[in-house]
């Protein structure tokens, strides 16, 4: 079956148009089904992200795309200029740099992965993953766990909140015994939660101007929800703090640290300031017990990282590209199987044929020795008839290639005999002269 990946992703096109062909997850068993119908197709899959909408099928490129267009209601022109799609060995290789993280926004981040297998599930639960596509998302799984494993591609920061929650790690040795105060409700408190309960943090605060927003955020993590009025009274509780709010004047200020401090009887605490302007004073870095770090501060963490990664990615790409060989090698392979089958049982029926004729003769008082070098002589001409006839047609019409193909299925050298090379001019009325 012949392997399709088609997308579009924050490379090849802006915001507005990856959110018009987006499929939404309550919609994705519908669309499968749909897609199947409409294109004909025994296999299909989707993965959708914010980043991107990728197709994995047994389709034609410009069908897909089609379907898309008209799926989404988006003219077909739109798509044409900023799509991408992969064939054969070049799309197994594509899914697999997806997986690694090697094609996302953020080089090596590790939720791809799970959206793959997220896609890959569902996909097969509605019934649209055959073995070909369950074969290459294997795959394709088993490289991403590789390059996990073999490579430094995901260890090092790469976003300011993987880079705050890294240097905590650095700070407290173990973060399964520390709560977090996390002050605001964005979309980088978020990730900083995600990271930091991945680093096994025990206990999480959500402070935020509204509540409402803090308890939505809290519900997602199993954290606890309050408002920034009411830090001062939590942040005695608080060995981590991470703020990031668009307020305009600071929230935390030297004060009530100073006063958490001392309930705190000097325990140490880590401050990242995030936000552009600063939500904690200046001032608070003055503190002893405090380890306050900004924006600035987390720079050099970043840029160390994305250079690690890249180094890392090196490696990670050899490892794909001989993975998406290795794979469609072996595909390839499997074609051969029905052909070798039915070689193999002409050869034994024309063995049995032979056989059975020499058994009778045997019984008959033929001299056996006789019948021996005749079975062998009778079976070695019919076994190489075949080849014989394709190695004649081949040389009288100085078809080199086929030639050459063809001592190479029966074993022959260049020492076997004539070479390809010294092939007389083909015979007058042969293919080549016509």
């Amino acid at each position: 079956m012949p392997i399709l990946a088609l997308g579009i992703n924050h490379d090849s096109a802006p915001v507005d148009v990856r959110e018009r062909v987006a499929f939404a997850p309550e919609v994705m068993p519908s669309a499968l089904a749909e897609a199947r119908s409409a294109l004909n197709s025994t296999e299909f899959a989707i993965l959708s992200t914010c980043n991107r909408t990728e197709i994995y099928a047994d389709a034609a490129p410009e069908s897909v795309l089609a379907w898309i267009a008209a799926y989404h209601r988006v003219p077909l022109e739109q798509l044409a200029g900023c799509h991408y799609h992969y064939t054969d060995e070049s799309a197994v290789r594509h899914m697999m740099r997806v997986a690694c993280g090697l094609d996302s926004l953020v080089l090596g981040e590790p939720q791809i992965l799970g959206q793959m297998k997220s896609a890959y599930a569902v996909a097969r639960e509605a019934g649209s993953v055959g073995s070909t596509l369950h074969n290459v998302f294997q795959q394709v799984f088993s490289v991403a766990k590789r390059v996990r494993t073999e490579t430094a591609i995901g260890e090092n920061p790469v976003s300011v909140a993987f880079a705050a929650v890294s240097l905590a790690s650095r700070i407290f040795t173990d973060l399964s015994e520390q709560t977090a105060l996390l002050i605001g409700a964005g979309e980088t408190i978020e990730l900083v939660a995600r990271h930091l309960l991945d680093k096994g943090v025990s206990k999480l605060i959500v402070a935020n101007r509204t509540l409402q927003r803090a308890e939505q955020l809290a519900e997602a993590f199993g954290a606890e929800a309050i408002l920034l009025a009411d830090i001062p009274e939590h942040l005695p509780r608080a060995d981590i703090v991470i703020s990031s709010t668009a307020s305009q004047l600071p929230i935390l200020g030297k004060g009530a640290v100073e006063s958490a401090l001392k309930k705190r009887r000097h325990r140490p605490v880590f401050m990242v300031d995030i936000a552009v302007p600063r939500d904690i004073e200046p001032q608070v870095a003055q503190l002893d017990d405090i380890y306050l770090y900004t924006v600035d501060d987390l720079r050099g963490v970043i840029d160390e990282g994305k250079r690690l990664r890249e180094k890392a990615a090196e490696s990670a790409h050899v490892i794909v590209d001989e993975a998406a060989q290795a794979f469609m090698r072996e595909q390839r392979s499997l074609l051969a199987v029905d052909s070798i089958r039915h070689y193999r049982q002409q050869a034994q029926a024309m063995s049995k044929d032979e056989l059975e004729k020499a058994l009778v003769q045997l019984r008959a008082g033929s001299d056996p020795a006789q019948l021996l070098e005749q079975l062998a002589r009778t079976l070695t001409n019919k076994l190489i008839h075949a080849p014989t006839v394709a190695l004649r047609q081949a040389t009288a019409e100085g078809d080199l290639e086929r030639l050459r193909i063809a001592r190479e299925i029966v074993g022959l050298s260049e020492e076997d005999g004539q070479s390809a090379s010294e092939l007389p001019a083909p015979v007058p009325g042969s293919k080549k002269q016509k």
